[in-house]
């Protein structure tokens, strides 16, 4: 670490770590770096819009059931809110390629999540008796169920910039094998001509098959939309609210604007 940096001090587990003063990620990220320096490549963007997502949907449920106080509740959704909006993406720092189950990406949004909420509060980064990664952010919840439901999040909002792609792809392709219908060329099979076909059926043909990637697409999707939030670490619910288990995946919808519902 660079020695002219101002730092601070920081206590988990383990024992005592010094982090950047300025750094919104906190001891358990560090060790996390340490731990799995594999590949040197960051998370996409978009899981980190998602997890913070994810968080939001926490913060609000939990606040609904009386688990977490207004305050805290509204300092952790704005700092997820700019999260979700882009900021603070040079904050996460740990490797894509990582032990845990994905518990290094989750302590990281912890912390920063605690720690911009903390700085909304009045506070200084690293004072986790104002809000603290694990006891406020991360309540009611477990890496088990927030980083597959992440990944699952993610991987739908991809879906549906790819699905896009490919319907523009579907179309031209149609409206090519249109113009091409009487276009005739010679059909190859084996390396070699074979017999004639028309140049307007080979892109029909294409055109097929990409409809069918769009259709695979949507049933990816849906598999995809069934979330194990509230699952906690294995799946049971363990030291979940009930009240909690029932409404958090219905505001991780409302925030996210996509069709997710409750896996069972």
């Amino acid at each position: 670490m660079d020695k002219t940096k101002k730092l601070r001090t920081e206590h988990d587990s383990i024992g005592t770590k010094e982090v950047p003063l300025d750094a919104y990620f906190g001891v358990q990220t560090l060790r996390a770096v340490e731990n799995f320096n594999i590949t040197g490549m960051k998370m996409h963007p978009e899981l980190i819009a998602s997890i913070a997502q994810i968080k939001k949907a926490a913060a609000i449920t939990n606040y609904e059931i009386g688990q977490l106080d207004k305050k805290r509740a509204d300092a952790i959704v704005k700092a997820c809110d700019e999260i979700i909006a882009g900021k603070m993406l040079d904050q996460f720092i740990v490797d894509p390629i990582q032990g845990g189950a994905g518990t290094s990406l989750n302590m990281n949004a912890n912390e920063v999540i605690a720690n911009r909420a903390i700085e909304i509060l009045g506070g200084e980064k690293g004072n986790y008796t104002i809000v603290n990664p694990n006891d406020h952010v991360n309540y009611g919840q477990s890496t088990n169920d927030v980083f597959p439901s992440c990944g699952r999040i993610t991987a739908i909002k991809l879906l549906n910039k790819a699905g896009q792609q490919l319907e523009r792809l579907y179309k031209a392709l149609v409206k090519k094998a249109e113009e091409f219908d009487d276009v005739i060329k010679m059909g190859r099979t084996q390396l070699q001509d074979a017999i004639p076909i028309r140049l307007g059926q080979e892109f029909r043909a294409y055109s097929t098959a990409i409809r069918r990637d769009i259709a695979r697409f949507e049933s990816a999707k849906q598999e995809m939309s069934k979330l194990n939030m509230g699952g906690t670490a294995i799946g049971t619910g363990l030291n979940a609210d009930i009240q909690y288990c029932q409404k958090i995946v219905k505001n991780i919808a409302l925030i996210s604007g996509l069709p997710l519902v409750q896996a069972y």
